[in-house]
């Protein structure tokens, strides 16, 4: 596994590289059926990350991170991001794939929001609306009681 968990998106601002020193591997035993390795071997890991104490975030990224509810998700008591795996039988193949799902959700979570373009409405969606108000006034005009006047 390399030393650096990297980002080569290009829908981020930069690439991202995280140290694996800011990053705690933990092992427990997986759950679910698979016989005698299941309680034997210990597969399951999960990932931690404190991304407020990271030295590879700027503050901006800290922020944004703290409120997006895909982190929010993800968070422990403490406030670490904790990605879990145990997908495969064996602890190396659920490492790498941990580390890859932190790095999907951080990418994710940093994208930037693209600015929404409002549409026009078109001439003849105006013209519909009208007539449908208009239909729907008719008719509830015809429920209405008849006035006859001085009769």
């Amino acid at each position: 596994m390399s030393g650096r968990l990297v980002s080569k998106s290009t829908l981020l601002a930069r690439t991202i590289s995280i140290p694996e020193s800011e990053i705690t591997f933990s092992f427990a035993r997986s759950g679910g059926p698979g016989g005698q390795n299941v309680n034997k071997v210990e597969t399951k890991v999960t990932v931690t990350f404190h991304f407020t104490a990271s030295t590879a975030l700027t503050w901006e990224e800290k922020g944004r991170l703290s409120k997006h509810p895909l982190i929010l998700a993800h968070l422990d008591s403490e406030g670490a991001l904790s990605v879990t795996s145990q997908m495969h039988r064996s602890q190396a193949l659920n490492r790498e794939d941990a580390v890859a799902k932190l790095h999907e959700l951080l990418r994710q979570a940093l994208r930037p929001k693209r600015k929404r373009i409002p549409t026009k409405k078109t001439k003849g969606s105006e013209r519909r609306r009208l007539e449908g108000k208009r239909a729907r006034g008719q008719s509830k005009a015809s429920r209405r009681r008849v006035d006859y006047g001085d009769e």
